[in-house]
C-alpha cells in the first residue's frame, strides 16, 4: 500500500451523542465544561501534587482476575472460557500521586505476567515521568530483559503496563486526561516519544513531523467537537460464539436501541453455525447495517478465503483476525482472496514493526492497535503516524478488561492531532466489567464520550482488586 502522509478533517457518522446517564464518580467531558483540566490539577495538587520535584518510590503489582467463562463473556473459536485478567501494576511517589497500568490476558499465566512487570521496578524506583521518550527505550532495550522478545511477548506487554502506568501518572500531575496531555503537545514534543529504528523505509522522523503539523489547523475546533460530540463506537457485546440465538437476537436490538451504528461476530468454529448466527444478526439488525466478523485467528489462509467467501451473501462490514497475527504475507493473501470484503488486524500484533510490514503488504484496511500489548502510549504513538502515513483508519480493539478505558484516549488523540479525522473509524466496546474502574467508560447514544479527569483511566476501584486478587481473594476463595 502507498503512503498518503496528509492528515484530513472529515466527517462523523450519522448519530451525535445525546443526553445520557453518566455513571456515579466518573468524570467525563460531557458532564464537564471544556477546559476543566485546570480543575483537575488544582484536585492533584490537593492530594499531594503540584509543581516540584517528586520520586516514583514503590511498585505494587497485583494477579487480577474475573471469572468470565462462568457465563461465557467474552468466548470465541479460539479462546472458548476466557477469564479475563489484569496483571496490574501501581507506582506510587514521595508526594502521593500515584499511576496505574495493566497487562491484559485472559486467566492462565497472568502470574507470569504480573512477574514480568515486577522485573521493570529498577527502571522506575527513584525516577520521575517526565521524560517517557527516554525512559521508555530505556525499558524496550535493556539489554538482557530484550532476550525475551525483542519487542514482543509477555516481556513488551510488561513494558506496556509500565509505561502505560507512567503516562497516567504524569497526566494526574499535569490535570489532564492522557488524550488531551498528547493533544497539547508540539509535534516536535510528540516524536520525540517514538523509537523511529526499523521504520525509516516507512516513516522517518520528517515524515512524522509533517503529519503532526498538517493536523496542526483545526485542532481547538476538533477538541470542541470531540468533547461535545463524542466519538462512534461499535460492540461486540451481541456476538460471543457461547451465547444463544435468543440472545443474540436480544442483544442485537438493544444495540441498534443505544444507538450503535455496527456490531460484531465471533465466527471460525463451525461454518453452518456461523451461517445461521450472521443470518440471525441479519434479520434484526437489517440490510445495510454494518455488522464485522472476528474469527480470533482460527484459519490457515486458505480455510479463511473460502470461509468468508461462503458468508459473503451477508455482507462482513470487515473480517478481523482471519489467520495468525505473524503472518503478513497470508494476510495479503486474503485480503485479495475475499475482495472487497475489508481485512481487519492488530490485537495480537506484537509492535509496531509488523504493523508497518502489514500496511506495506497492502494486508488490512482497518488498523486495530490495542492499548496494553505493544511498548504502551510511545509505540501506539508510532502505529498512529504509520496508519496515517498508509491512508489506513484505526479501529482500535479493545473489551476486556479496562481496554476500553485506555484505547478512548489513543483514538481521541488520533482525531485530535494525527489523522484529523472520525471518517470509516470506530472504537470497539464491550459491556463487560467497567464497573471495576473508577473512571469508566461513558457510552451516550452509541458514542464515547470524551474523558474529563486527569489520567489514562486505569485505575481500578481497591475493593475490585482485593475481591478478585488471584487465587486468595473472595471471588476466588468462595468458588
Amino acid at each position: 500500500m502507498t503512503p498518503t502522509g496528509a492528515a484530513q478533517t472529515g466527517t462523523t457518522p450519522a448519530g451525535s451523542a445525546h443526553a445520557g446517564t453518566t455513571p456515579a464518580g466518573s468524570a467525563h467531558a460531557g458532564t464537564t465544561p471544556a477546559g476543566s483540566a485546570q480543575a483537575g490539577a488544582a484536585a492533584v495538587q490537593g492530594a499531594g501534587g503540584g509543581p516540584g520535584s517528586y520520586r516514583i518510590v514503590a511498585m505494587e503489582t497485583h494477579d487480577v482476575r474475573f471469572p468470565t467463562s462462568r457465563e461465557l463473556d467474552g468466548s470465541d473459536a479460539m479462546n472458548p472460557d476466557p477469564d479475563y485478567s489484569a496483571a496490574y501494576v501501581v507506582l506510587r511517589t514521595d508526594d502521593g500521586v500515584e499511576g496505574h497500568g495493566f497487562a491484559f490476558t485472559i486467566g492462565r499465566g497472568n502470574d507470569v505476567q504480573t512477574a514480568a512487570i515486577a522485573a521493570l521496578e529498577p527502571y522506575v524506583l527513584g525516577r520521575d515521568a517526565e521524560d517517557l521518550g527516554a525512559l521508555y527505550k530505556e525499558m524496550v532495550n535493556d539489554s538482557q530483559l530484550r532476550w525475551l522478545g525483542p519487542e514482543k511477548g509477555v516481556m513488551h506487554m510488561a513494558v506496556s503496563a509500565v509505561v502505560n502506568a507512567l503516562w497516567d501518572l504524569k497526566a494526574k500531575r499535569a490535570g489532564k486526561p492522557v488524550w488531551r496531555l498528547l493533544s497539547d503537545m508540539s509535534p516536535e514534543e510528540i516524536v520525540d516519544l517514538v523509537d523511529f529504528r526499523y521504520l525509516s523505509d516507512a516513516l522517518t522522523r520528517e515524515q512524522a513531523l509533517e503529519i503532526l503539523r498538517r493536523a496542526e489547523p483545526g485542532k481547538e475546533e476538533r477538541v470542541r467537537r470531540l468533547v461535545a460530540e463524542g466519538y462512534p463506537a461499535y460492540t461486540t457485546s451481541p456476538g460471543w460464539l457461547g451465547y444463544d440465538d435468543e440472545k443474540l437476537r436480544r442483544l442485537c436490538r438493544e444495540a441498534m436501541d443505544q444507538g450503535f451504528g455496527q456490531i460484531k461476530l465471533k465466527v471460525g468454529a463451525d461454518l453452518r453455525d456461523d451461517i445461521r448466527r450472521f443470518r440471525t444478526a441479519r434479520e434484526v439488525c437489517g440490510p445495510g447495517f454494518p455488522i464485522a466478523i472476528d474469527a480470533n485467528q482460527r484459519w490457515d489462509v486458505d480455510s479463511a478465503i473460502a470461509w468468508v467467501n461462503e458468508l459473503r451473501e451477508f455482507g462482513p462490514h470487515w473480517v478481523e483476525e482471519p489467520t495468525s497475527p505473524d503472518d503478513v504475507l497470508g494476510h495479503a493473501a486474503i485480503a485479495k482472496g475475499i475482495s472487497p470484503v475489508p481485512v481487519a488486524t492488530g490485537e495480537h500484533v506484537q509492535n509496531r514493526i509488523v504493523f508497518k510490514q502489514l500496511l506495506q503488504a497492502g494486508a488490512i484496511s482497518y488498523l486495530q492497535l490495542d492499548s496494553a500489548r505493544v511498548g504502551g502510549v510511545n509505540e501506539n504513538i508510532a502505529i498512529l503516524l504509520l496508519a496515517a502515513r498508509f491512508g489506513v483508519p484505526v479501529c482500535p480493539h479493545a473489551g476486556g478488561v479496562g481496554l476500553c478505558e485506555l484505547v478512548q484516549h489513543l483514538s481521541m488523540f488520533d482525531y485530535v492531532a494525527v489523522s484529523g479525522s472520525m471518517e470509516n473509524r470506530v472504537i470497539e466496546y464491550v459491556d463487560h466489567l467497567h464497573e471495576h474502574f473508577a473512571d469508566p467508560v461513558v457510552i451516550v447514544g452509541g458514542r464515547y464520550a470524551a474523558p474529563a479527569a486527569p489520567g489514562f483511566s486505569a485505575r481500578m476501584r481497591a475493593e475490585s482488586i482485593a475481591a478478585h486478587t488471584y487465587p486468595g481473594g473472595s471471588v476466588w476463595r468462595d468458588a
